[in-house]
C-alpha cells in the first residue's frame, strides 16, 4: 500500500509559522462605560509537499483585523460587539492545502462573508450580558445574542488563542469539541468559590456540508470546572459535554446523525514560567 508522508512536513511547518506571525492587541477606554479595542494579526506560512497530487509546495499569507466595542452601563450589565475583516486566505484558501485541519486557526477573508449561511457579513458577535452577584465569590451571568461558544467552554489558559499562543487548529480549543462560533444563542455561567458550571445553546445556520446535505442545526454544551490553587500555581480542570441535533451526515452519507463529545481539559501553572495542559 502506498504511503504518503507529506502531512508530517506540513504539520511541522505550521508550527514554524509562529516565528513569522505578527500580531497586536489594543484597547482604549474612552470613559468608565465605553471602550474600544481589537486584534490585528498577519501570518505567512509555507507548505513543503511531496507525493501530494493536485497540491503544490507554496507559501501564502493572510491579514486579519477584529475591532471590538464594549458598553457597560452598570457594573452588572455589558453590551459587546466584535467585527471581522480580512485580506487573503493564506494556506486556508480552498484547494490550496491537503490538510484537514487549518495550519492557522484564525478567521480569514472568506470567513467574514455569509457567516454560517446567515447572509451576514463582518459582524461576528453582538450580545448582552447581565451578572447577578450574590457575594464576592458567588455569581451568575446570563448572556444572549450572537455569541461564540469558545468564549464560555474549554477556555484553556495555554492553548486557546490562535493569535498569541499556537497557530495550528489542532491546538486551539474549537476543533477539540466542535465548538461553534458567531451565531444566535445564549450562555449561562455560574461560579461559586472554585467551582463553576457553564452552559451554551446555539441555533446554527449551517452544518458546513454541501448541497442538499447542508442545513441548520442546534448545539448544546455543558462544562463543569474547578479552579485549584496549589504552591505550584493556579490550575483549572474541566469536564465538557457537547452534543448537537441530528443534522449531520454519517460516514456513508446515507442518514443524519448527531455529533457528541465528552472532553477532559486542564491547564496547570508550574511556577512562574512553566505550565502544563
Amino acid at each position: 500500500m502506498e504511503k504518503r508522508m507529506y502531512w508530517v512536513t506540513g504539520f511541522l511547518l505550521a508550527f514554524m509559522g509562529m516565528a513569522f506571525q505578527a500580531s497586536d492587541t489594543c484597547a482604549y477606554e474612552i470613559n468608565d462605560k465605553f471602550s474600544i479595542g481589537g486584534v490585528i494579526a498577519g501570518a505567512y506560512q509555507f507548505q513543503s509537499l511531496s507525493d501530494a497530487p493536485g497540491f503544490d509546495s507554496e507559501g501564502r499569507g493572510a491579514l486579519v483585523f477584529q475591532p471590538e466595542v464594549s458598553f457597560t452601563p452598570t457594573e452588572r450589565d455589558q453590551v459587546f460587539a466584535k467585527f471581522g475583516f480580512g485580506a487573503g486566505n493564506g494556506l486556508m484558501e480552498e484547494g490550496q492545502s491537503p490538510f484537514f485541519l487549518s495550519p492557522w486557526a484564525a478567521d480569514v477573508q472568506d470567513d467574514y462573508k455569509d457567516i454560517n449561511g446567515r447572509n451576514r457579513d463582518y459582524l461576528l458577535t453582538a450580545w448582552y450580558q447581565h451578572t447577578f452577584t450574590f457575594s464576592g465569590n458567588h455569581s451568575l451571568a446570563l448572556t444572549g445574542g450572537i455569541i461564540d461558544a469558545t468564549d464560555y467552554l474549554d477556555e484553556n489558559a495555554f492553548s486557546n488563542d490562535e493569535y498569541t499562543q499556537f497557530m495550528n487548529e489542532a491546538l486551539v480549543n474549537g476543533p477539540n469539541a466542535f465548538l461553534p462560533s458567531y451565531d444566535i444563542g445564549g450562555a449561562v455561567q455560574w461560579t461559586f468559590n472554585g467551582f463553576s458550571i457553564s452552559g451554551v445553546a446555539m441555533a446554527m445556520g449551517s452544518n458546513g456540508e454541501e448541497g442538499d446535505m447542508e442545513e441548520p442545526y442546534n448545539f448544546y454544551g455543558v462544562q463543569l470546572a474547578y479552579r485549584l490553587k496549589t504552591p505550584l500555581g493556579e490550575g483549572n480542570y474541566r469536564l465538557l459535554f457537547d452534543t448537537t441535533s441530528s443534522d449531520f451526515s454519517n460516514v456513508a452519507g446515507t442518514k443524519k446523525e448527531r455529533m457528541t463529545c465528552v472532553l477532559v481539559s486542564f491547564d496547570q501553572k508550574l511556577r512562574d514560567i512553566l505550565g502544563a495542559w
